[in-house]
């Protein structure tokens, strides 16, 4: 199989594809006339198990590649654009953090490297090469080299300071917030000071662009996704004392971003709203209500939710009771792709003009 010929973007479909980003970028320029967009995903027919991709990058490109194409069969405002799928555990690997590779899910960071937390001040920034890193620049030449015109490709999954601290250190981190904040501060900002230096390296190596990135099938405004989930196991008072001016020194040293949370804690959340350098949020909307994050979130910041086809949620917006937040990506999903048109067209019909 030619890997090049799985996506074959035409005139109307890159015509397409132009609205499509011009109306992603109206979110941020111009958010109270920009409209919800929404992206509906469907299961790639017989796709490898993580496994598999994870050891061979064409069978994981051909997958990413078979994706894309759903969603221009579709039309819907997914982008096109692809990612190298080796997990989440890349910053911990470099590290020092070995990976557990999973047949169903992407494959994790195994935790706990820092058994005593006085080793902390022994860590030393990695190379950019190290861990999981060099497989994602061995995994992103082979994509350039078959990518169809076109298609663009996503920075890796990349947890923050936090996450990657709880990944080294395992839950005890949670309890050293308590026994010595000192260190927990000097690990997160090793952690920061490498992914300041990381950020950019892997940015080149896919865009030339400084103000634009592709992530979760959308355009965002920034460089990268900063994942935040630890935050869930701490108080909103810890985060904004502790981790918060790590995050903001990464956003700010690396051009902005958004920021994933799938905790449950809204305390936290609400912190995140307040924090002025992230562009974009994207939440468990399963745990938070979309209308009231929606009223309490900034006008230009963009918020992302998958919803599940026929949750509560999803009949409320189907309904037309949208919030008045225009600035909003939907994702939800179906089984083929006739389904996946009729639910788009289903919420493209919904949306009050």
């Amino acid at each position: 199989m030619i890997l090049k010929d799985i996506v074959i973007i035409d005139d109307y479909q890159q015509n397409r594809l132009n609205r499509v980003y011009d109306n992603y970028k109206t979110m941020y320029e111009d958010p109270e006339n920009s409209t919800p967009m929404i992206i509906v995903d469907i299961p790639i027919e017989n796709g490898p198990s993580w496994k598999d991709m994870f050891y061979d990058p064409y069978l994981m490109l051909e997958a990413e590649l078979k994706n894309v194409k759903n969603h221009l069969l579709i039309e819907d405002d997914r982008v096109a654009s692809i990612r190298v799928q080796t997990g989440c555990g890349h910053v911990s690997s470099a590290f020092g953090c070995d990976t557990h590779v999973c047949e169903k899910e992407m494959s994790c960071s195994v935790p706990g490297i820092i058994k005593n937390l006085e080793d902390v001040y022994n860590l030393q920034k990695p190379a950019k090469d190290a861990g999981l890193f060099k497989k994602i620049i061995e995994y992103t030449d082979i994509y350039i080299e078959n990518l169809p015109e076109g298609v663009h490709i996503q920075h890796p999954d990349l947890q923050g300071p936090l996450n990657t601290a709880n990944q080294l250190r395992g839950s005890d981190v949670f309890y050293d917030f308590y026994d010595d904040p000192d260190a927990v501060c000097y690990l997160m900002d090793i952690i920061t000071d490498y992914m300041i230096e990381m950020l950019p390296f892997l940015k080149n190596m896919i865009s030339t662009d400084k103000e634009w990135f592709f992530d979760y099938g959308a355009l965002w405004k920034g460089t990268f996704r900063n994942n935040n989930c630890s935050a869930q196991m701490i108080s909103p008072d810890m985060y904004k004392k502790y981790v918060q001016p790590r995050d903001i020194r990464l956003m700010e040293s690396v051009g902005g971003g958004r920021l994933h949370y799938c905790g449950n804690t809204r305390g936290v959340l609400d912190e995140f709203l307040c924090d002025n350098t992230i562009t974009g949020l994207d939440y468990d909307s399963g745990l938070h209500d979309m209308w009231e994050i929606s009223s309490s979130a900034p006008k230009n910041l963009v918020l992302f939710q998958t919803l599940a086809h026929g949750s509560e949620s999803y009949k409320r917006l189907i309904s037309g009771d949208w919030p008045k937040k225009r600035n909003l990506i939907i994702n939800t999903w179906a089984g083929t792709v006739e389904e996946g048109k009729a639910v788009l067209k289903e919420l493209k019909q919904s949306i009050p003009v």
